[in-house]
């Protein structure tokens, strides 16, 4: 057996993997035990993919041993897969399905998708069987010698999924959070106006440098903070907050979902544009705004979100000056990006962000 990059070569099982996005190169970092031979793709957007053919679910190959579903649209993929006369018993979902199939030979699953990936695999679905807790809680009780510490089975709590974690997350979220965070606190401002971010990334940091922050959403808010200020209504009109007032204002992710519906908002395809609208209305001379959208080959994935070319959200801001427009992505953030630069981007699993910052023409 022998490894070339991070896809296993050998004499094994031939395996496809169905997803290219970031859940399939994190099985294939973690190892399989067997050849991976192509990808599926439900779009077939792509012919080729960590230089091996892409299939669809019409033009799969008739020599594989077992499909490895990468994929967080398992339902979706079931569904083809009974569509297309695809053998589930070859399938393996790396996320639950609401009917009960594909392979569920516990020790043939084991040994296709190797430790780290089986071990994924069962917290997914919630068991533990035939994992590392087995074995680690034979040799504790082989090795404990306190009574009151002795394991007992009522008082079980296994955790399967924390063992081949990393340390945290670095992704697109945290690469807007921090820069938003730094310019807002580089700006000397002291009362910071935002709407719909994350309140434990973003908003987080803001209060712990002491900036008073007044947050707007239609969405109740959890609990009462210190320095953290709430109006719970529809951002859309920003109706409650006068006019000029606004000297430093965000929204993080947020204004893509505007008329969606997908958060209780009334369904109204121009909602996030009449935001946009409204933001400039109520932001000061010289007031600043901290945008992030996602980007790339302009569509709406209904009823999830907005992707947006970068100068759509320019052209929106018409009262706005664009003082800097940077990219996040979960590898990388990447400054004084090019607007046209990802106009044709289609995304594999995850999303670009579009990090705008404004100031507010005299």
């Amino acid at each position: 057996m022998s490894f070339e990059g991070d896809l296993f070569v050998g004499e094994e099982k031939k395996i496809l993997i169905w997803g290219t996005g970031n859940i399939c190169n994190e099985v294939l970092k973690n190892g399989i035990q067997g050849k991976t031979v192509g990808f599926i793709e439900s779009t077939g957007s792509r012919r080729e993919y960590r230089g091996l053919p892409v299939y669809s679910a019409d033009t799969l190959p008739e020599d594989f041993d077992s499909i490895i579903v990468a994929n967080k649209s398992v339902d979706a993929v079931y569904k083809v897969c009974q569509e297309k006369g695809i053998n589930l018993t070859k399938c393996i979902f790396l996320f639950p399905v609401k009917t009960a199939c594909g392979n569920t030979n516990r020790e043939e699953v084991r040994d296709i998708l190797g430790e780290k990936n089986y071990t994924n695999y069962c917290a997914e679905l919630g068991e533990w069987q035939g994992t590392f807790f087995e074995r680690d809680m034979e040799k504790y009780r082989r090795l404990n010698k306190r009574k009151n510490f002795e394991i007992q089975e009522e008082y079980l709590w296994p955790v399967v999924s924390d063992k081949y974690g990393d340390a945290g997350t670095i992704e697109n979220y945290f690469w807007q959070d921090l820069w938003a965070a730094k310019l807002i606190h580089q700006s000397g401002a002291r009362e910071h106006f935002d709407i719909g971010s994350r309140i434990d990334g973003f908003i987080s940091h803001l209060l712990a440098m002491g900036i008073d922050v007044t947050m707007i959403d239609v969405r109740d808010f959890p609990k009462q903070v210190e320095g953290l200020h709430t109006i719970i209504d529809d951002a859309t009109t920003l109706r409650q907050v006068a006019d000029g007032s606004i000297g430093s204002l965000s929204a993080l992710c947020s204004l893509e979902h505007f008329g969606l519906g997908r958060y209780g908002d009334e369904v109204d395809p121009e909602g996030c544009f009449q935001c946009f609208a409204n933001i400039q209305k109520k932001l000061k001379r010289e007031g600043h705004l901290y945008l992030s959208l996602p980007v790339g080959k302009e569509r709406v994935e209904f009823n999830a979100h907005r992707i947006f070319y970068p100068v759509t959200v320019v052209e929106s801001f018409p009262a706005m000056e664009l003082i800097e427009f940077s990219c996040a992505t979960e590898a990388e953030m990447e400054y004084h990006v090019d607007i046209h630069k990802y106009d044709n981007d289609i995304h594999d699993g995850t999303h670009r962000f579009g990090l705008f910052h404004f100031r507010k023409k005299e």
